[in-house]
């Protein structure tokens, strides 16, 4: 991942801990057995990546939104309006059980991807932007599918 700061790429891969996690507690009982135990049951399954995915999307709303106070004008009026979107999104559509609360957290993945690429393409990200939120991206839907299947 050539351009990446390491510190930006170390703590990105770091993030993806409770996706990775709680997609090996929903795919190994015995694993998700001996978190209840040592964690507690919040730590472990579909609820540690659906509570930690709604922190996440809420935490890129500001990223974006310090992306937007880059811009002027009418670009910085869509940076900030588009800028809130994932929190609202996760706010909204992360409920009505696992499944459903995945597949929103998933969509909201998804249209944060396109939203980086928004501000990336407008010159208010780093240049090395897109390689890290793709492989991020990537790793947090793959993540997710345990859940919605």
């Amino acid at each position: 991942m050539t351009g990446i700061p390491r510190a930006a790429l170390g703590l990105g891969l770091a993030g993806l801990i409770p996706f990775l996690w709680g997609a090996l507690t929903v795919l190994r009982p015995d694993l998700a057995a001996w978190g209840t135990g040592a964690l507690g049951p919040r730590f472990v399954g579909p609820y540690v990546q659906l509570f930690y995915g709604a922190v996440i999307l809420s935490f890129m709303s500001g990223v974006l939104w310090g992306f937007a106070t880059r811009a002027t004008g009418r670009v910085a009026a869509a940076g900030y309006a588009l800028s809130v979107i994932p929190a609202l999104w996760a706010f909204f559509m992360t409920g009505g059980g696992p499944v459903a609360a995945a597949m929103n957290l998933m969509a909201g993945f998804a249209g944060l991807l396109l939203l980086d690429w928004f501000f990336w393409r407008a010159g208010l990200a780093p240049a090395w932007w897109m390689r890290l939120r793709v492989l991020l991206t990537s790793i947090v839907l793959i993540s997710l599918l345990p859940v919605v299947f």
